[in-house]
């Protein structure tokens, strides 16, 4: 690597589509919380996917995550870090893995955002594991998307005891 760093703004951004991927088209130049931007930035692409067949919003997005190994190395090298903050590919997969399966509506996008939100920062064990002992491209995404296993267990489990509260009041 180089010895000094890249100009880092929007109109370098542009000049790198996968650096622009990297950073969530831009969302991870967010100068406080680009991890929240960088999930904000994934929502409409959710909205996009939402009504998918199951497959193929899985197929989309396992092809996100192994892709964004390499995307997020690309990114992290031309930012001259090991795990940078503005990097944010690795939310947008997580917040995707969350809202695996999800239920419609508005008020679910927002529960599985916070959740996934609550697991990446919070990183409870293993998520702050692998958090320290995985790097690369592979470390920046491994722990969101197990952030985004744990987020999509409990938006399930919400979901679920929903449903269950509706017909019991019924």
């Amino acid at each position: 690597m180089t010895t000094s760093q890249p100009k880092i703004n929007f109109r370098e951004l542009l000049k790198r589509p996968i650096c622009f991927l990297g950073l969530g088209f831009g969302s991870g130049l967010a100068p406080k919380a680009p991890g929240t931007f960088g999930t904000l930035a994934a929502i409409p692409i959710y909205w996009l996917m939402q009504d998918l067949p199951l497959m193929t919003y899985l197929l989309i997005t396992s092809i996100a995550f192994i892709a964004g190994v390499w995307i997020c190395q690309q990114s992290a090298n031309w930012l001259q870090k090991e795990d940078p903050s503005a990097v944010v590919w690795d939310e947008f997969v997580g917040y995707l893995v969350t809202m695996i399966a999800a239920p419609s509506g508005w008020q679910w996008i927002v529960i599985g955002f916070v959740l996934f939100r609550i697991f990446d920062i919070w990183k409870p064990w293993p998520i702050s594991y692998l958090d320290k002992n995985l790097h690369g491209g592979l470390g920046i995404m491994v722990d969101d998307v197990v952030a985004g296993l744990f987020a999509v267990v409990c938006l399930q489990l919400i979901y679920f005891y929903h449903i269950n509260l509706l017909w019991a009041g019924s």
